[in-house]
């Protein structure tokens, strides 16, 4: 099963709207409602193997960062000046982030994100969202990329600049990929299955 858009961007709507539309979007149960550069966008729950990946990077994350941060799935993003509302797989933030009311927290507020490639999904997570989290100033995006043209690879993007990444390192999957500090972890990319 593939996404779902429903492109409302014809109508240049302001942010308040677009944040409206999204509150109000009544999607199936276990569905995913992002905006994604001002479109509205709604996927099916992952593969298996998708949420397994994730697990694996969750478990490892956990056991690296700081006690005062929480790994969570499921946590909408808001990235306004790419008017999108991204809902990466895995999110690091302040634990405090958490202890607030709303559906979505700040990009200023998270340190590290996650995102997953399905196969109706990819050029979402390696185009339009890179783009944003940088934009929005995430220091670390991390890009698991089963689906890659040149095979399942895993990149680290950072230091966003002018809405820009750096790559700070990429591998294909078997490899180890080094994340910085504060987790100072080599993430064994062994585990991953293969599509």
């Amino acid at each position: 099963m593939s996404a779902l858009t429903v492109d409302h961007s014809s109508y240049d709507y302001e942010w308040d709207d677009l944040v409206r539309i999204w509150e109000e979007t009544d999607a199936p149960e276990g569905c995913k409602v992002e905006i994604i550069e001002g479109i509205i966008t709604v996927s099916p729950s992952p593969a298996r193997r998708h949420n397994l990946i994730a697990s694996l990077v969750h478990r490892r994350l956990v056991l690296a960062m700081p006690e005062d941060w929480a790994v969570v799935q499921t946590q909408a993003i808001a990235v306004p000046p790419r008017k999108g509302i991204y809902i990466p797989d895995l999110a690091i933030l302040p634990l405090a982030t958490l202890d607030a009311p709303g559906q979505y927290v700040a990009a200023d507020d998270v340190e590290l994100v996650a995102e997953v490639t399905s196969p109706s999904n990819g050029n979402h997570d390696r185009i339009s969202k890179a783009a944003g989290y940088a934009a929005a100033g995430i220091p670390l995006y991390l890009l698991i990329d089963s689906f890659a043209p040149g095979g399942p690879t895993v990149t680290l993007y950072g230091e966003p600049k002018s809405g820009v990444y750096r790559v700070l390192g990429a591998v294909p999957f078997g490899k180890g990929i080094d994340l910085p500090a504060p987790f100072d972890l080599t993430l064994d990319t062994a585990e991953f299955p293969l599509r």
